[in-house]
């Protein structure tokens, strides 16, 4: 049976978005880094009538996604402060989640044993799994058991030929830090035919990026998402802010009316609304900055700084097999959190979601 599925594939263990298993009481969804806010009821009338009066679904949506195009660069214009050599439509390709842009990625650059990717674990899990469903081969570098940074050493033995795509999260998931400087001189100081992918998924967060450097390294590639900060995670829009040479190669591999009408009308009334969106992300830091206050108490947990909207955490003894078990008991009493990396990665959700966290977190780890 399905002899005629690549060998490889049979034995792939896919993303799995949560854990198996029957739920039978109301969950915290602390596990997918997602907004704990919705998007406000008056944008949804608003997006609903949009969609009501101004969507015809018998036709394609816009395929070239021009006025979306627009829209996002004058953001990225204004959130990094770019008068001088501002980002244009052309350095912009959206995709139907950062997904797609990474898989487009691989495509453009090392399908048919063209070339490898290099990523350093823990971190985003599906630059390995898109590669290792295309036939890419993955070489995987080293962290700090400190504080996650890139063993630099080991990375530049590493990314030479077949490598042709680095691939890193400013800041890095699961464990929240942010790029040192010495990690980003060396993705500075990388040959031209490297190219470099830095995901910047929590941007509205950590507040720091490196889209004023893009006119000096043709091969960086940012990517970014409506997921989080923005409150679209249903919707799925991703983009990617590059030279416009690599974004010319990137829409060229996309698939053809790749987002749909009302994503992109979502994503353009995040857009015009940013400002309303984005003022819970101060009142998400300060829970951040409390929960990891609460979380460094409890004697059994190492818990690492953050940068983004959730914290890193492991058992002081190591015993990933045990946080595997205690991953499911939090479950079953009603709290999702990811199990990944041997850490557990704790998305900042409301007041109450985070106080029932750490009781419960207590509870069984007592």
């Amino acid at each position: 049976m399905l002899d005629f599925i690549r060998e490889d594939l049979k034995q792939f263990q896919a993303y799995t978005p949560h854990p198996g298993g029957a739920v039978t009481v109301p969950l915290d969804i602390l596990d997918t880094n997602e907004n704990p806010y919705d998007l406000p009821s008056d944008l949804k009338a608003k997006l609903a009538g949009h969609y009501e009066h101004a969507i015809a679904t018998n036709r394609y949506p816009d395929g070239a996604q021009l006025e979306l195009k627009s829209a996002i660069a004058s953001y990225v214009n204004r959130s990094a402060n770019l008068p001088q050599a501002p980002i244009t439509p052309a350095q912009i390709s959206v995709g139907n989640g950062s997904d797609e842009l990474i898989r487009s990625v691989l495509i453009a650059t090392c399908l048919g044993n063209q070339g490898a990717i290099f990523t350093a674990p823990p971190t985003f899990s599906m630059y390995r799994i898109l590669a290792e469903t295309l036939g890419i081969p993955v070489v995987q570098g080293r962290r700090s058991t400190a504080d996650f940074a890139l063993d630099l050493e080991d990375a530049r033995s590493q990314v030479q030929a077949p490598v042709r795509v680095v691939f890193v999260v400013h800041p890095n998931s699961p464990t929240a830090n942010p790029l040192t400087a010495n990690e980003l001189d060396w993705l500075r100081r990388l040959p031209k035919n490297i190219l470099v992918v830095i995901d910047e998924a929590y941007f509205e967060f950590s507040q720091t990026s490196v889209v004023a450097e893009l006119s000096e390294h043709p091969n960086w590639v940012i990517l970014r998402t409506f997921s989080k900060a923005f409150r679209l995670a249903a919707l799925r829009v991703g983009y990617a802010i590059a030279h416009p040479d690599v974004i010319q190669i990137l829409e060229k591999v996309r698939l053809p009316y790749n987002l749909p009408a009302f994503s992109q009308a979502a994503a353009r009334l995040a857009l015009d609304h940013h400002e309303e969106l984005l003022t819970v992300i101060p009142q998400l830091l300060q829970a951040r900055d409390q929960l990891h206050a609460d979380l460094a108490k409890i004697d059994a947990l190492q818990v690492w700084p953050s940068a983004a909207n959730f914290i890193y955490a492991r058992l002081n003894n190591g015993d990933d097999k045990r946080l595997g078990d205690l991953t499911q008991e939090l479950k079953a009493q009603g709290t999702l959190i990811r199990h990944t990396g041997g850490g557990w990665r704790i998305t900042v959700g409301t007041s109450a979601e985070n106080q029932r966290t750490l009781s419960r977190m207590h509870g069984v780890l007592a």
